[in-house]
């Protein structure tokens, strides 16, 4: 990885504040606040009794529709996504039927494995410029890129023109597809305040795939029987556009990003790949991801044979098997939000990823449409449970700086899984027979969560200390209002320290590189020998150095009574942090101003 050096914005930290003054004024009330909260009814209580407004209960579904993950940007970058994704789904069973049309089963894999080998090959290359520019920008050119793409394959196919001029308007489509994910994947966690919030912000965005699941593939069967496959095409062309226009001008303060060192273009493109096999974390989601990619990989070619040869149903059938996978994800979606809410978000990951598969094989066992549909809507809960554990545990254990690059590794690895499960299923399907090829297939999912069971639970255990460490960090003034990106970067790098009674953390006068926290015990500061101040849990010390760069304006030790242990953060992630958004920034030199007048009263008196 290429080594990386933070610096601060230009100019000093006064000038800094100043040229932000307008933009932390104006979010006093942040931006997306829902309109509720900006016009508040009167209080009616009682004169002399408090004014207690009800609040949703914590924990609530309705609290989590009412938290920042459905606040204005976010609700404007789901609306995207739900756009997206719906026009996917449709497309995919449109593709599939004029693929079998055309060459039968093996073309509607060969079709499936060109698609995602394609894309999986081309969006780790793209995916560099994802991590230099904001990441709406990139949703918006993906769905411009698909909006043309699929309105040219409409046209196409209304003028019976030939099959593979649609397979290549199709493989390009799925190419900007593949980076779509990865780059809204990297802007959720700019959006979000918290590890919680981004939970169900992934969540939400889990029931927004679930229903386009549902509701993609409807509409296509809808248009498959009233018209045809360009009529879908044209719809998917439309949500395309509407995507990309959804996300223009989106209203967040980007991350600040540090300067990388000078590196060649192939380690910058291998950067999201080095990521995950760097981290043992990141490798098991990848690994047991890449199991359940290559079953929906099979599942594309096994839902169009089960519903056309072992079903009988037709074409309208595929349509109505792939909805079932998205009406089993909304019911999934609700259990969703309770996983969000709890935690241990490995364990329910691995739930899914066995949910994936173990439906399959039973419907190798019970071959009966009834059964197909309810056993399709269980391989929907598992991946609405996929949907929250897996990106969100992605999204908290990569640096921000190659979060778009890790997800592009991770998509192009997952997509080569889908593209290696579509080519082979027609060879596992002619040399088992469709039922035994679906048992065959159906069992890989199950065994491979056995297997890396005590490694999930390691992993939950993980992350339950790392948001013991969001928490302190969340306490500190300055820090509360840090998006969710910036503050687990913060915690990946946070110290602990202990001092003995009466051991001096650093005297005055001292070089000052490090920001502290109080863990427990108590820390007094100390000036022209005498205690001026006494910090408790939860108090932090050693800004005012970092900010004015300047050197320590007193003497900061443990008390006489009980050891003094603290969280450290450094110069160079504290003010990368600190001075990279508005809100954090005032805040930040409020508290340096209030501590200096506070001191220098002190000294008169």
């Amino acid at each position: 990885m290429p080594s990386t050096s933070a610096t601060t914005p230009g100019g000093s930290f006064r000038s800094r504040i100043r040229a932000t003054n307008t933009i932390a004024t104006k979010i006093a009330i942040p931006i997306g606040t829902p309109r509720a909260q900006r016009r508040r009814r009167p209080c009616r209580a009682p004169p002399g009794r408090p004014c207690v407004r009800r609040q949703p209960r914590r924990g609530s579904l309705a609290a989590d529709c009412d938290s920042r993950a459905v606040a204005r940007p976010l609700r404007r970058a789901q609306i995207s996504f739900a756009a997206m994704w719906a026009g996917e789904s449709a497309f995919m069973v449109a593709l599939g039927v004029v693929a079998f049309r055309s060459g039968g089963v093996t073309a509607v894999g060969v079709v499936t494995a060109a698609r995602m080998a394609c894309a999986a090959l081309l969006a780790p290359f793209l995916a560099t410029f994802a991590d230099r520019v904001r990441r709406e920008y990139v949703l918006i050119c993906v769905g411009l890129v698909r909006a043309v793409m699929l309105g040219c394959a409409a046209a196409v196919t209304a003028a019976d023109g030939p099959a593979a001029a649609t397979y290549g308007l199709a493989v390009l489509a799925t190419v900007a597809m593949t980076l779509y994910r990865p780059a809204h994947s990297a802007l959720l966690p700019a959006l979000a305040k918290s590890p919680q919030e981004l939970a169900s912000a992934n969540a939400v965005r889990g029931m927004l795939d679930s229903v386009a699941t549902l509701g993609g593939p409807a509409v296509a069967a809808v248009l498959l029987a009233a018209s045809g496959p360009d009529a879908v095409f044209a719809a998917c062309a439309g949500a395309s556009l509407l995507a990309g226009l959804v996300v223009v001008a989106l209203p967040y303060d980007a991350p600040p990003r540090v300067q990388t060192a000078a590196s060649g273009t192939a380690r910058e493109i291998l950067q999201g790949f080095t990521t995950i096999a760097g981290d043992r974390g990141l490798s098991l989601i990848t690994g047991l991801g890449v199991v359940q990619t290559f079953t929906r990989g099979c599942l594309t070619v096994f839902v169009v044979v089960v519903a056309i040869d072992l079903l009988d149903t037709g074409d309208s059938g595929v349509g109505v098997l792939s909805a079932a996978v998205g009406a089993g994800g909304v019911l999934g979606s609700l259990l969703a939000f309770g996983v969000a809410r709890r935690g241990g978000l490995a364990v329910w990951f691995g739930v899914g990823i066995a949910l994936f598969g173990a439906p399959l094989a039973a419907i190798g066992v019970v071959p009966e449409q009834a059964a197909a549909i309810v056993l399709l809507g269980l391989v929907g809960v598992g991946n609405a449970l996929i949907d929250v554990g897996g990106f969100t545990l992605l999204a908290r254990l990569a640096d921000e700086t190659v979060l778009a690059r890790m997800f592009a590794g991770f998509e192009a690895v997952l997509t080569l899984g889908v593209a290696a499960g579509g080519l082979l299923t027609p060879l596992v399907v002619d040399l088992l027979g469709v039922r035994l090829a679906l048992v065959a297939v159906g069992l890989l999912a199950p065994f491979a969560v056995a297997a890396k069971w005590p490694a999930l639970r390691r992993l939950d255990a993980g992350m339950r200390v790392r948001d013991a460490e969001i928490a302190i960090l969340r306490g500190v003034r300055m820090l509360g209002a840090l998006p969710a990106a910036t503050i687990e970067q913060l915690a990946a790098g946070l110290e602990h320290a202990e001092f003995a009674p009466r051991e001096a953390v650093f005297e005055h006068s001292e070089h000052g590189d490090q920001f502290y926290v109080v863990e427990s015990g108590r820390a007094e500061v100390i000036r022209d020998g005498r205690v001026i101040e006494t910090l408790a849990e939860g108090d932090c010390f050693g800004e005012i150095a970092l900010l004015r760069d300047q050197p320590r304006t007193a003497t900061v030790r443990a008390s006489s009574h009980a050891r003094l242990r603290v969280s450290v953060l450094h110069r160079d992630a504290y003010l990368t942090a600190v001075m990279g958004y508005p809100v954090s920034a005032a805040a930040g030199e409020e508290v340096v101003e209030t501590r200096l007048k506070r001191d220098h009263l002190r000294e008169r008196a």
